[in-house]
């Protein structure tokens, strides 16, 4: 209950004065919203139970669509979208698929069904290059608005916020060429979906700069472990001394191959991730990877979506945000060359 809470510990705690923790506790509306959001995340770590008048929220519900949470990648997305809707007095509804289990589809059904006043779809259909892009313009002739994140597709005018996949690759590639690597590998995800294209086209266009004549050594998977190191085994039949993958989950499995076939990363074998989930920085070793923008894409695609829902027509386009290769202790100079 309210009356339990103590006021001090939650202002200490968000940064804020007591005062302005009674006025969000009283649901004044003379506090920022930003303010107000700082003030219930105190709540919600330091354990306190929030105040019934605090638990309605105005704005309504927002399908929240994710293909899966195995992922780290996914969790994280979804946890910063939570953030920004909430800022915004919207309620998530999270759908998770699994494999078997309810559809995309079905959770708009559902969605739609709950009268929720709009949807962000990640790393779904949409981002498919062989599925039916039908469903998605029949929600925009039920006039639902929705974006979309982590695969753009040009059949369907609404704005998606992606990483620059493409962008993020090419630079991985001339990265290790200025460590001397030549022999370099890409494992990614299948063929069909738009990220996984993007990817190679970035390591065909790095190749194509900065290793002229070296044969294309790319293999399509799945964004797994297991999916990592079956690649990781065939890019290693082809001697490669570096293996970009197509998530952090990948290059983990890639690492395990590596060390399977009594090779040492990063001494024989340089292996570089992609997300930088937040775990990588602990790995053994730790992990080179990419990291995405998920704050500044989160953030965009709410605040589209708010823009939405009030009436506003946004530029129905792409954005692509640019990502950063963190180095760790995974890859190193290639063998036999100079530091």
């Amino acid at each position: 209950m309210a009356e339990r809470i103590r006021l001090a510990d939650v202002a200490e705690y968000a940064g804020v004065s007591t005062a302005t923790v009674s006025r969000v506790l009283n649901g004044k509306s003379s506090v920022a919203a930003t303010t107000r959001q700082a003030v219930l995340t105190a709540l919600d770590l330091l354990g306190y139970e929030r105040p019934e008048k605090l638990r309605i929220r105005p704005g309504g519900l927002i399908g929240l669509i994710v293909p899966e949470l195995t992922n780290p990648i996914f969790p994280h997305i979804v946890q910063r979208l939570e953030k920004e809707m909430s800022a915004q007095g919207y309620t998530p509804v999270l759908c998770a698929q699994s494999a078997g289990g309810t559809t995309e589809d079905q959770y708009v059904q559902i969605l739609l069904d709950q009268h929720v006043a709009g949807i962000i779809f990640v790393s779904g259909l949409h981002a498919d290059t062989t599925a039916d892009s039908a469903r998605y313009r029949a929600l925009l002739d039920l006039g639902i608005p929705f974006v979309t994140i982590n695969g753009r597709n040009p059949d369907i005018p609404v704005a998606d916020f992606s990483s620059d996949d493409e962008e993020a690759v090419r630079q991985m590639v001339r990265q290790l060429t200025v460590a001397g690597h030549r022999k370099i590998g890409l494992a990614t995800g299948p063929e069909r979906f738009r990220p996984a294209l993007d990817k190679v086209a970035g390591y065909r266009a790095g190749m194509a700069e900065h290793c002229p004549g070296q044969p294309e050594r790319i293999v399509h998977t799945l964004f797994t472990v297991e999916g990592g190191q079956s690649a990781a085994s065939q890019l290693l039949n082809d001697g490669v001394t570096a293996i970009i993958c197509g998530s952090d989950l990948m290059a983990l499995g890639a690492i395990r191959q590596v060390r399977r076939e009594g090779l040492r990363v990063p001494e024989d074998v340089s292996v570089i991730g992609y997300d930088d989930s937040g775990l990588c920085a602990y790995t053994d070793p730790p992990l080179t990877t990419v990291h995405q923008p998920i704050d500044d894409i989160t953030s965009a695609a709410v605040t589209t979506l708010m823009s939405m829902i009030t009436g506003s027509r946004p530029a129905q386009v792409p954005m692509f945000f640019q990502c950063k290769l963190v180095f760790r202790g995974s890859t190193a100079a290639a063998p036999g060359s100079e530091d």
